[in-house]
């Protein structure tokens, strides 16, 4: 029997996380043919082991050092044979559906290449997983930011984020610039033609670049509000949280100096404003 969807998780001490995510997709996937990867990023707290126990539907992977997220995913996908592929945080768990209803808007939009779902905080909150392509006001109006916090109404904060509420009329799903790798179906064809994620990115930023650059080869995006996911967001990256700060505004210039800053002024503008940014959150670590 054909493999109609394989899931790709990057696991890099996520402890029980990764048994809480692969559990929820045996159980969404129960009734459907499926694979899923780990690929394992160097562990040292041994919950690559906890992939074994759903052999054969799962093959665990082992790198002997951290080749970082978008490099992982790519082996993954080589390693799969379905038409789609979940690629999903060890830290994310699909609710009950999910997969389905993302497949069913992927099949309805022959264009689309990459859908994905509505993400949840464990508390029941929205992260705000749809946005709009990064530009310069991104850091100051971004997912996280205190600005967007206070006026989320502006219009810099409106595009950053993309709200439930954008959708209107009950729409299954719609178009936008990108959405979070965190948990993410896409076309194989679409995403192998574009050679996968850019390895240059360790780990952040990927997506909104994997995105943008399908985008440019005449794919579009949507946002399915429909199906739902639960991300326990950084658990990984507790472990190691300066230099995952650190990866963060290396790839967020790398983004920008490939999608937004044009020419040598704004690129090392870009550059000394992501090193001020970092060099400030670094101070509460």
């Amino acid at each position: 029997m054909s493999v109609e969807v394989a899931a790709v998780l990057v696991n890099y001490n996520a402890g029980s996380e990764l048994v809480l995510a692969l559990q929820s997709l045996a159980d969404d996937l129960a009734d459907r043919e499926w694979e899923a990867v780990v690929i394992d990023n160097a562990s040292s707290d041994g919950s690559a082991s906890f992939a074994e126990a759903f052999a054969p539907r799962v093959r665990l992977i082992r790198n002997p050092s951290n080749v970082g997220f978008g490099r992982a995913v790519n082996q993954g996908v080589a390693a799969s044979r379905a038409p789609v592929v979940l690629i999903m945080n060890p830290d994310c768990r699909v609710n009950r559906g999910a997969v389905a209803t993302l497949r069913a808007q992927l099949d309805a939009h022959e264009g689309c290449a990459v859908v994905g779902p509505r993400v949840l905080d464990p508390d029941g909150a929205v992260q705000g997983s749809a946005r709009g392509d990064p530009d310069m006001l991104t850091g100051v109006f971004g997912r996280t930011s205190r600005l967007r916090e206070w006026f989320p109404l502006l219009p810099a904060a409106r595009r950053n984020v993309v709200s439930d509420a954008a959708i209107g009329n009950g729409a299954p799903s719609v178009v936008v610039d990108w959405i979070s790798g965190a948990c993410m179906l896409v076309r194989r064809s679409a995403f192998e033609a574009v050679g996968g994620f850019d390895e240059g990115y360790f780990m952040y930023w990927e997506d909104a670049d994997l995105c943008r650059r399908l985008r440019a080869r005449g794919h579009h995006v949507r946002y399915v509000p429909g199906a739902t996911a639960v991300h326990r967001v950084g658990h990984s990256s507790q472990s190691v949280r300066a230099a995952s700060i650190r990866a963060f505004h290396d790839s967020a210039y790398r983004y920008y100096a490939t999608h937004v800053a044009k020419g040598p002024i704004m690129r090392g503008l870009a550059r000394a404003l992501l090193r001020a940014r970092c060099w400030w959150t670094l101070r509460s670590v």
